[in-house]
């Protein structure tokens, strides 16, 4: 696999601590600026829903734009997000600087995954945007637990200033390692949501939007969740964020091989059935360390292990389905960005050990719309949709600067 592919899945590492990392400094940022969890909480609300609107806004906006510059510019925005976050005196601010943030990630990460198939033959591409959003993985698995083990040294705006500091050296060394690529062809905005039209795509991103829901309104809080299950703090609860990175990685590569054995349904129905009892039994399983490690690594090996079956399907129902996995992104987001909220409401009414009970009712959700998707796709012919946006082949300048 060639390095700047791997280059291009540092900057997603980059996004992805942005976008992940306020579950980690929730209780300083909280603390810190005299508000809420609740209210703290809302900070990953604004990230993931300015996400999720921005992408195909600023995907049509700068659909000319030449690939590496546009890489740049979105990395020097998400540094500039990070940079004025660890700045902020107040919370308006800060939620602003998040929103900022966000805008740098929805343009970075769907332009380094074309960027990345663009780089190689198509024999690598597969491998090329796993790396790339292996990056985000990796932010789940090392960003947040070390986010979280730093803010008590350095405190929540020292996280974010190392954050915008990574973003700027991404930034950087895009510029100098990366060549020139050619834009594809733009795609109008109208076009991008056409295929939303089919009813087992609205089902799918209904699958996606319950489906994150679930896992992230229990995640966004999950550093409260701990201390009121197993009383831990500090640097514990650090490296229990690493246990349920750990598992993101295995349940992702699990789902993967599952999904081509199996096949996707399959694969996704077994996933959620796991993912009910995992995130249900928090509140018993998760009572000591050792409990809490396990548990939440099995949560999170069935919440990652979502991905592959839900990405297959979208590639099922649509085989030049670039737009409608771009959909699929903001659905993402969206879902993440309701989480924030609908766990903010769970906890101020009830506490945060209802959140597990509330996220196994939505994976029950889930479960429901899957059977009905299984029903309606033996019936409907599969959605045309518009060509899969990457670089065409003679589109990348290799000898630069």
């Amino acid at each position: 696999m060639s390095a700047r592919t791997y280059l291009l899945a540092g900057g997603s590492f980059a996004v992805g601590t942005s976008a992940y990392v306020v579950s980690g400094v929730l209780p300083a940022v909280s603390s810190d600026l005299h508000v809420s969890l609740t209210a703290a909480g809302q900070l990953s609300t604004a990230f993931a829903l300015s996400y999720a609107v921005g992408a195909p806004l600023l995907a049509t906006v700068t659909a000319r734009w030449e690939r590496r510059t546009l890489l740049f510019v979105a990395l020097l925005v998400a540094g500039l997000g990070n940079g004025l976050a660890a700045l902020a005196p107040n919370y308006p601010l800060l939620l602003a600087a998040r929103v900022i943030a966000a805008f740098g990630a929805a343009v970075y990460t769907p332009a380094a995954t074309l960027v990345a198939t663009g780089l190689l033959p198509a024999a690598e591409r597969g491998r090329a945007v796993a790396v790339v959003f292996g990056g985000l993985t990796m932010a789940m698995v090392v960003g947040v637990p070390l986010g979280n083990l730093l803010s008590g040294s350095l405190g929540y705006r020292g996280v974010f200033g190392v954050i915008a500091l990574v973003c700027l050296i991404a930034a950087a060394l895009v510029v100098f390692l990366l060549p020139k690529v050619a834009p594809a062809a733009p795609v109008a905005l109208r076009e991008r949501f056409a295929v939303a039209a089919d009813r087992r795509v609205l089902i799918m991103l209904a699958i996606t939007i319950f489906g994150v829901l679930g896992a992230m309104s229990v995640y966004t809080y999950v550093v409260p969740l701990l201390g009121a299950t197993a009383g831990v703090s500090g640097p514990i609860v650090g490296v229990l964020l690493l246990a349920y990175g750990v598992g993101g990685v295995v349940g992702n590569t699990l789902g993967g091989f599952a999904t081509d054995r199996i096949g996707a349904m399959r694969t996704l129905m077994i996933t959620m059935v796991g993912f009910v009892v995992a995130v249900g039994t928090l509140p018993l399983t998760a009572t000591t360390v050792v409990g809490a490690g396990f548990a939440l690594f099995a949560w999170s090996a069935f919440t990652w292990a979502f991905n592959p079956p839900v990405q297959n399907l979208l590639i099922e129902l649509a085989p030049e389905g670039g737009l409608l996995l771009s959909i699929n992104a903001s659905a993402i987001y969206f879902g993440a960005g309701l989480s924030g909220v609908v766990g903010g409401l769970v906890i101020s009414a009830v506490g945060p050990i209802a959140l597990p009970v509330i996220a196994s009712g939505l994976g029950v959700v889930v479960i429901g719309l899957v059977l009905v998707l299984r029903s309606v796709m033996a019936k409907t012919p599969a959605p045309s949709t518009a060509p899969v946006e990457v670089c065409p082949a003679g589109a990348v300048e290799l000898e630069h600067r």
